[in-house]
């Protein structure tokens, strides 16, 4: 685990050579046509548009507030039921990946072992993301009852911390589905199942 560890999330551009052989041969711009898509491919790539989708909301939203364009009050309403939506399905799935998904893709390909791993890694690195998130975001909600510079000053933190988690998710997002979806493309969602058993 040390060397997926060194493997720092916002400074690898991807994942390293010796793990690309299935997505060379599966190519991310050939997935939407192969027969094994459908399934547990599919929903591995709706649940990831899904985290990038919320992430970019987030976004915009701190942005818009930032802007002037939402108040305090008309913020806070809108963002905490999202960021809790967010954070707490961000974390359920790494779990359910943890503990279920990646043993069972590991076990069916020993040559990938090393890539889940380093996406083992990478789900600790983001859950520390996911608490710094959360510690802002509460930081800056206490905030908006308070002065003006207080609220900047908290909505910048947690600006901050948010672009953070999302270059995080970005890059591992991006490395998991080729590290994964060409690995169900390959094999199907049932010889995948049945290693498991």
């Amino acid at each position: 685990m040390s060397e997926a560890a060194n493997s720092l999330l916002l400074e690898r551009a991807g994942l390293p050579d010796d793990l690309r052989w299935l997505v060379q041969k599966y190519p991310r711009e050939n997935w939407q046509g192969h027969a094994n898509i459908h399934g547990l491919a599919n929903m591995w790539l709706q649940r990831h548009d899904m985290f990038r989708e919320l992430g970019g909301m987030l976004t915009n939203g701190i942005a818009d507030y930032r802007e002037g364009r939402l108040t305090a009050p008309d913020f806070a309403r809108w963002f905490a039921p999202r960021l809790n939506h967010f954070l707490g399905n961000l974390d359920g799935h790494h779990n359910v990946e943890d503990y279920q998904y990646f043993p069972a893709f590991a076990k069916a390909e020993p040559g990938l072992k090393r890539g889940f791993e380093i996406l083992d890694a990478d789900h600790h690195t983001i859950h520390e993301g996911l608490e710094r998130n959360a510690e802002a975001a509460n930081a800056f909600i206490r905030t908006l009852e308070e002065s003006e510079d207080k609220q900047r000053f908290a909505a910048d933190a947690y600006a901050d911390e948010n672009s953070r988690l999302i270059a995080m998710l970005k890059r591992h997002l991006a490395d998991e589905e080729d590290l994964i979806i060409p690995l169900i493309l390959d094999r199907g969602d049932r010889a995948l199942v049945e290693d498991d058993d």
